[in-house]
Parts: C-alpha cells; sequence; structure tokens
C-alpha cells in the first residue's frame, strides 16, 4: 500500500461557501476548477505555475465544517482493507473512492492518485501544510496508534508538547497530520495550520482579507475565516514543516 499524495480539504457550510474559497484561494494564491458533485459542492484550489493541488474545499450542509484529509493512493481497495484491519468504520463507499472513519470518529477519504507530484510552493512567507486533528483525552492514545499504523513509512513522534503527536510525510507529500490532545471530552474536530515564516505578517494578510484572531498561543495564532471557520498559524519552517532550530 502507498501514499502519492495527500490533500487538505477545507469543509465550510454552504451557505458560506463562497466565502471560504475566495479567502483561502487569496491567502494560497490559487484559483479555482470547475465546481463538481450533485450540488456544486466540490472545488479545487489550483496552483499557479504547473505545482499540483493539495488543497480542497467542499461545502457541507450543517454546523461549522472543519477539515479532513484525502489520501490519493495506488490501491483504493488495499488500503481501505488497512484501515478497516486497523480499526476504522466505513463512512461510505463510491465507485473508485471511499469514505471512511477513524476510531475517534474524523472522516477521512482514500481516493486514486492521479499523477500529482509537484509540490506548491510557499507564498507570502506561509504555506498551507497540516491537518490537526483534535481528539478528546479518551480517545487520544487509540488515534495515535491508528494514525502511526495506517500511515506507514511516515515518521510517527511526540510533538514539542505533551499533547501533540505529529505523522511527517515522506520528502515530496504536501499535507502533515498533527494529532492534538484537547482538554475535555467531546468530538473528535479537525481543523487546518499554515507554516509561516513570520505569524504577525501572515496574520495582518489575513485580517486584510477578512480572517479575524480567536486565540493567541505560545507558538501558534487562532484565526477564524470569513465562512466561521477556525484555523492556526504555526510558527514552523514553511519549507520543512518543522519547528525552527533553537
Amino acid at each position: 500500500m502507498s501514499i502519492r499524495w495527500t490533500y487538505a480539504f477545507i469543509d465550510r457550510p454552504v451557505d458560506s461557501f463562497a466565502r471560504a474559497h475566495a479567502f483561502w484561494t487569496a491567502v494560497t494564491d490559487t484559483g479555482l476548477s470547475e465546481f463538481r458533485g450533485e450540488q456544486g459542492e466540490f472545488v479545487t484550489l489550483l496552483p499557479r505555475g504547473g505545482a499540483d493541488a493539495c488543497v480542497k474545499a467542499q461545502g457541507v450542509g450543517s454546523g461549522p465544517g472543519g477539515a479532513h484529509l484525502d489520501f490519493a493512493v495506488d490501491d483504493v481497495d488495499e488500503f481501505v482493507k488497512a484501515a478497516l484491519e486497523r480499526g476504522a468504520g466505513l463512512a461510505a463507499g463510491h465507485e473508485g473512492w471511499a469514505v471512511l472513519r477513524s476510531p475517534a470518529g474524523q472522516l477521512f477519504c482514500a481516493v486514486p492518485w492521479h499523477g500529482e507530484s509537484v509540490r506548491p510552493p510557499v507564498v507570502r512567507g506561509s504555506r498551507l501544510d497540516q491537518v490537526c486533528v483534535d481528539v478528546p483525552p479518551s480517545a487520544y492514545d487509540t488515534e495515535v496508534a491508528f494514525w502511526s499504523g495506517l500511515l506507514a513509512g511516515w515518521q510517527s513522534a511526540p510533538g514539542s508538547l505533551p499533547e501533540f503527536h505529529v505523522l511527517r510525510p515522506p520528502d515530496g507529500l504536501p499535507v502533515r497530520v498533527l494529532l492534538q490532545r484537547v482538554g475535555e471530552e467531546r468530538p473528535v474536530t479537525a481543523h487546518l495550520d499554515l507554516a509561516c515564516a513570520d505569524i504577525p505578517a501572515t496574520r495582518a494578510r489575513h485580517e486584510e482579507l477578512g480572517a479575524v484572531l480567536v486565540a493567541q498561543g505560545a507558538h501558534w495564532t487562532v484565526m477564524r475565516d470569513p465562512a466561521g471557520g477556525t484555523y492556526c498559524l504555526t510558527g514552523r519552517d514553511p519549507e520543512t514543516g518543522g519547528l525552527p532550530a533553537s
């Protein structure tokens, strides 16, 4: 089983979907593909200069939205089988692709690989490069074991704080996974993270485009986009995704 590419999916309510993709195309310097799906609920953010897309957006029917991952693989059936054996559930089966659910309930998809290989560049000192899965304490150890087993070949290691666990993909894959143990028992969610060379400068740019500050952390800033979805600006190297050298 080989994961050939990764996509970060921006999930936002249908009634604010236009605001979402307008904002995210601006901050990632991308354009929009044609809309897909029965109700035009899917769109890909297309990078400039011949790079391959690694961010897509989806209009969802209810709730505040969030984020999820798509894994582009050589053999969808094999990937689904491996996920189910490790404790995932099948949320929806489709011809050629599948929606799965992690043990804690986080949705993710298995899709065919179509030759994607060229990672989009850093844009204005930042890069959307991580999906953070926010896991309740009771499910955290199981979720770490699940993702570490499923993403064979990825580097799985504790993060900079006890509540973090990082899954770094092989070189060339554009989206990492961060597992975060939250402080309360609640349903699992996920959000997007951007690696930023200069968080204040990136924050200012995003605020010009309609985002607002939610909270300030030690090495990250929580923002809310114009569609109401939260995401984080993190103090990581946009090229490597890692923390800066101390």
